[in-house]
This record gives C-alpha cells, structure tokens and sequence, in this order.
C-alpha cells in the first residue's frame, strides 16, 4: 500500500505565527485530505533536531523583531539540512520573517544586524519611516494573487540572475517601493510578504500541493 502520510516541518511554529500564517499549514492540510492523504505537522523548535530531508514540505512563518533575534541564534544548527534542501528544489514556504532568514542578513530598526542563513542572495533592512500595509494584488506564474501586507522590511536581491519574483506587482509594495516585484521563487523554494494567508489563493496553493506530492512520492521511493 503506498504511503498516504505526508510530513510537514512547521519552523518554530511557537515563535513564527504573525498574522495567521499557520493557515496556510490548514489549506495544505484540506487540500491534501481531498486528495486522500493524511499529514503530520511537527513543530520544529528551539533546539530541536531537524534532517529537511525527513520531510514533504517546509513551512516558516513570520515574526516580529525580538522572535527573529530570538531564532536566529539557534537557526544556524539547520543551515546545512536546508541549504541542501532548498538546493536539490524540494518544496519551502517562507512567509515574512521565514522569508528574510533565508537570506543573508535582517538589519532591524534599531541598527542590529541579525544574520540569516545565507542560502540565497538577498538582504532586508528596517526602514521605520515606511511601512508597507494593506491589500497587494500581483501576478505570479500561477495567474493573480491577493493577498495582505504588513511590513517595514525593505527586501533586495544581491544576485538577480540567480534570484527571480514570485510575481509584479499591480498593486502595494512588495518587496520594497522601488523594484515593484513580490517575493522570491527560487527552485521549489517561495518566499512571500503575503498574509491573508498567502494559500487562500487556491492557484498557489494547488501548485505547491503537486510540488509536495511529487516530492514526497520520490522520497518515500527512495
């Protein structure tokens, strides 16, 4: 009998819930009971072992300032897992804070640099005088995506060629005033300001879903 179980890896999900990220954890969920399949949702937490590759599908929320400050000291234990990973274009979601981690470093409005992982090539810096809130609307290769922004975060790729948006804007900020671009998809790998939460978009949602299947028929063959 083929295995029906899919594993998620939810970062720090204590820690990384602003705005109702973990629903996009639930709409995954459904759409995969529709599709005969059950899940199992662990927690990855502060000082929990991770292997990425134990798992279907990885999620990281958002946070705030002092729960990024807070991670970030214990994150680099899972830098290699998710390096390779996110390399080998196996599905991640990172919304918001799980968005800036990934990259080199989040420079926060007090002037303090917190390190990210330095998987890809983009930094984010605090600009208090401008924030970014409200309705976005973009268009993604999945058609348009509506979505919620509540940012001051200012995002910027280091390496564009590498680096490509999840979509153009039509309208709001993204990932800053100036480049009128919304997040980042590299590989398999999405990163997002978009709240509301992001997966209500059933276009996204179905896309990351066959990511999922196709990923975890692969692994559980392996």
């Amino acid at each position: 009998m083929a295995n029906k179980t899919i594993k998620i890896a939810y970062l720090y999900e204590d820690l990384m819930n602003t705005y109702g990220d973990s629903g996009d954890v639930k709409i995954i969920r459904y759409l995969l009971k529709k599709q005969g399949y059950s899940t199992q949702i662990d927690n990855v937490s502060l000082g929990d072992e991770f292997n990425a590759f134990d798992y279907d599908f990885v999620f990281f929320g958002g946070g705030q300032d002092f729960e990024q400050t807070v991670i970030a000291k214990d994150l680099p234990r899972h830098k290699e897992t998710l390096t390779k990973y996110i390399n080998d274009g196996k599905p991640m979601l990172g919304v918001c804070g799980g968005y800036q981690l990934v990259g080199t470093y989040y420079k926060t409005n007090s002037g303090v640099t917190i390190k990210g992982l330095d998987i890809l090539p983009f930094h984010t810096v605090f600009k208090a005088d401008k924030r970014m809130i409200g309705d976005t609307r973009y268009m993604s290769e999945w058609g348009e995506v509506r979505a919620f922004e509540n940012h001051s975060g200012q995002t910027y790729f280091d390496d564009s060629d590498k680096l490509h948006p999840l979509g153009e804007m039509i309208e709001g900020y993204g990932n800053n005033p100036q480049d009128h671009v919304e997040g980042l998809r590299y590989r398999n790998f999405i990163g997002t300001y978009s709240h509301g939460p992001l997966l209500k978009n059933l276009n996204v949602a179905n896309a990351i879903v066959k990511m999922i299947l196709s990923w975890h028929d692969e692994r559980v063959s392996a």
